[in-house]
């Protein structure tokens, strides 16, 4: 079975084929964050789930050219770097490092190019160049340039491959700016801002005046100059659809840079919207949350991370600290899974067998087909982890049985390996233990050793009440919390 995707493009799942196989990776491009703020947990959805297609293409054996870019020009900035006094790349910088930080968290893999908008001005204004010397954009009064739907459509063009879309309509609810009665036509789009007072500091010299880019354009610059003029996936959330995407497509195609009959994007791929307790996250309700506030309320990043993945990408999905407890909770019986194949397997568990890259399907293990069929299903999330929790099962009762000796555990472990290269949960992380706690459990051993097993049980009872207990195994005790 081959990889199939919900294309955007065509309303439908498809088999994913690259638009060139012969190529040496596949061109991926996710459109990332503004950096005015520190991240949200809804950004970190898209985020994540670009993380899990790439980890796929690749354990599938794709290798995969990963551009996300730094959007650190646009409105909220420019006002946010006029009120702080900082200059836009010390404002924008301290908002990069804290997204990549919190990538780091979430355990998604870094792309192998992050462009910044300000980086590609010249890409951008050759690409204006490109459509105003093809009649689609045009020049304003105030200086601003213009991308021309009616014009784009005059020449054989469609706009609106995404979405279906009412021109009447569309002109009736477009948003009006203070500059809207320069362009020719509400629905038509910024390409080239012209400089106003309150840019302050933040412009750029054009064949126009000086200015700034629109948003828009911006990530048709950065995709085409990485990955080429056409590639094969375009990801985001679905709020990015229209206009973002829409206009990235005619601006794109508008340019005629693509050879014949090749788009300039063959697979559109969003995941849906975010919820928080059932509502639309604000900060006035109180249910706004970014992966440091939930850090700081004690979760762990991987445990956010496996919330994240727990819906399919295409299902709206209500986030909810509920929801993180239980993560936590289901983490714990993996984690206690692993650990014990960990310390049956033994030596065995540090053999050199690879733990990631493609496997041919008849050295798969059960698991990792299991897994295989799932992802390939529009990456059907639900049913790997329910195959990963029916292995958890299984694991339990072979070790409890004695079924498996140290080769058959290293085995297992192995699989599970090469299956979380794709889900990213990663290892547990060393559990911090109290001094108080630690000086307790040697007290207990030390009583043990003696034989006064009196002291160590009301030492355990002592670390009970503390929010721990003892587990006693052939390798020796260890805490845990309760």
């Amino acid at each position: 079975m081959a990889l199939r995707l919900f294309n955007t493009l065509h309303r439908q799942v498809e088999e994913f084929c690259p638009l060139f196989p012969e190529a040496e990776s596949v061109g991926f491009y996710c459109c990332g964050p503004t950096v005015y703020d520190f991240g949200h947990i809804g950004n970190f959805r898209t985020f994540v789930f670009a993380d899990l297609l790439r980890r796929y293409l690749e354990f599938r054996g794709f290798r995969v050219n990963h551009v996300m870019n730094i959007t650190d020009v646009e409105d909220k900035i420019i006002r946010q770097v006029a009120a702080t006094g900082l200059t836009l790349a010390e404002f924008t910088g301290r908002y990069t490092d804290a997204f990549l930080a919190d990538l780091g968290t979430l355990s998604c893999r870094r792309p192998h190019h992050l462009p910044r908008a300000t980086d590609y001005i010249p890409q951008i204004i050759e690409l204006i160049r490109r459509l105003e010397a093809r009649g689609i954009a045009y020049r304003a009064g105030d200086g601003s340039v213009y991308f021309s739907i009616n014009k784009y459509r005059a020449c054989g063009c469609r706009y609106g491959q995404l979405v279906t879309l009412d021109p009447d309509a569309q002109r009736r609810t477009e948003r009006v700016s203070g500059d809207s009665y320069e362009k020719d036509d509400l629905a038509d789009f910024a390409l080239w801002k012209a400089r106003v007072p309150g840019d302050g500091e933040v412009f750029w010299e054009s064949p126009w005046g000086e200015g700034r880019p629109g948003w828009h354009i911006e990530c048709s610059a950065m995709s085409m100059a990485i990955l080429g003029s056409s590639f094969d996936l375009h990801l985001g959330g679905e709020d990015l659809a229209f206009p973002h995407h829409e206009d990235e497509i005619a601006q794109s195609e508008g340019t005629g840079l693509q050879q014949p009959g090749r788009p300039f994007v063959k697979h559109w791929v969003h995941a849906a919207h975010l919820l928080v307790d059932g509502k639309k996250m604000s900060k006035s309700l109180g249910n706004f949350f970014t992966v440091r506030d939930l850090l700081n309320r004690g979760f762990q990043g991987r445990e956010i991370r496996f919330l994240l993945l727990s819906a399919h990408y295409r299902e709206t999905f209500n986030f909810t600290l509920e929801g993180l407890d239980a993560a936590r909770t289901a983490l714990s019986r993996l984690d206690a899974a692993v650990a014990q194949l960990t310390e049956k397997a033994g030596s065995a568990a540090a053999s050199d067998v690879p733990t990631s890259g493609p496997a041919a399907p008849a050295s798969r293990s059960s698991l990792e087909t299991a897994l295989t069929e799932a992802l390939d299903d529009d990456l059907n999330v639900s049913k790997a982890w329910a195959a990963i929790f029916d292995w958890v099962r299984e694991t339990n009762a072979g070790l409890a049985s004695g079924a498996w000796d140290a080769a058959a555990a290293a085995d297992r472990l192995r699989a599970w390996r090469r299956v979380d290269e794709v889900m990213g949960l990663g290892a547990r992380p060393a559990e911090e233990f109290p001094a108080v706690a630690l000086a307790l459990l040697d007290k207990r051993n030390a009583a043990k050793a003696a034989r006064d097993f009196a002291t160590a049980d009301a030492v355990r009872g002592e670390l009970k009440a503390l929010g721990w207990t003892v587990e006693d195994s052939k390798t020796g005790s260890r805490l845990k919390r309760l």
